[in-house]
């Protein structure tokens, strides 16, 4: 049975997925939930906070605190606290690798290589322009054209020997792309290899990638192959936090007990 104010829920609202973990004071996970997002935020957070807290065998009522972050943290009207993306993913990611790192969070939207300090808090943040964000919304529009789901699109990329050319300067204009090559013959492995590399050259435009390299996000997740492109072109190694989707909800969860350290305002922008 879970004692009250041992525990703590962060809720990551993102563009694609909602996503929610229940940790206790120690940082252990006890409890967690990913749903895909439809309709109104508000609705998905009240399922997967739902879902959570079953999953953990435990009631709001034991929560010492509710943090929500993402796109959408002002749709979750329990949260006791509301933090940068940034922030959490960096938490996230030092709580399953506690050592200064170079973290690369690729969700449904922008992409973000974060600086992260010995302490777990980012010092440095870098993202693409705004005309190359959506990473999620690309991904489902190119399984709707490729007619597959998107969680199926890397077993397709893993098929081709070469990739379709799918630039990665504007989402739009990648979408544009996608519907070029189809017109052209290219074969649908091609285009979803070609979709995977124009991620990773997304990533790789934004620079500041030293060091020891963990990744999180859906994107990770789901698509595993944008690391190992991502590894081919920096030469660096490349890998990612466990459940990396989940990342930015854990971070989340554990700032509810991070607020009582003495250093709680550095670095949680």
């Amino acid at each position: 049975m879970v004692q009250s104010g041992t525990i703590s829920l962060g809720i990551d609202v993102g563009t694609e997925c909602v996503k929610a973990v229940v940790v206790d004071s120690a940082g252990a996970l006890i409890g967690n939930a990913s749903v895909p997002r439809s309709g109104y935020f508000q609705d998905r957070v009240t399922e997967v906070q739902a879902l959570a807290l079953d999953d953990a065998k435990a009631a709001e009522s034991d929560l010492a605190g509710i943090c929500a972050t993402g796109f959408a943290e002002n749709c979750v009207p329990a949260a006791t606290c509301f933090l940068g993306e940034s922030a959490c993913h960096a938490r996230g990611a030092f709580h399953f690798h506690p050592q200064a790192m170079c973290v690369i969070d690729i969700g449904g939207r922008d992409p973000k290589v974060i600086q992260v300090n010995e302490h777990g808090r980012p010092t440095g943040i870098h993202t693409l322009r705004r005309c190359a964000a959506g990473i999620g919304t690309f991904l489902i529009f190119a399984a709707r054209q490729l007619d597959v789901h998107p969680t199926r699109m890397q077993e397709m990329a893993a098929m081709a020997d070469e990739p379709a050319e799918i630039g990665s300067y504007c989402s739009i204009f990648s979408g544009q792309d996608i519907l070029e090559r189809l017109r052209d013959g290219a074969t649908r492995e091609e285009i979803a290899l070609g979709c995977i590399h124009s991620i990773a050259n997304r990533v790789v435009e934004i620079g500041n990638l030293t060091g020891t390299i963990r990744v999180t996000g859906g994107v990770a997740e789901y698509f595993p192959g944008v690391l190992q492109i991502l590894e081919q072109k920096t030469g660096l190694e490349v890998k990612a936090v466990p459940r990396p989707i989940l990342a930015g909800a854990v971070g989340a969860a554990l700032w509810v007990f991070e607020r009582s350290k003495p250093n709680y305002g550095e670095g949680v922008a």
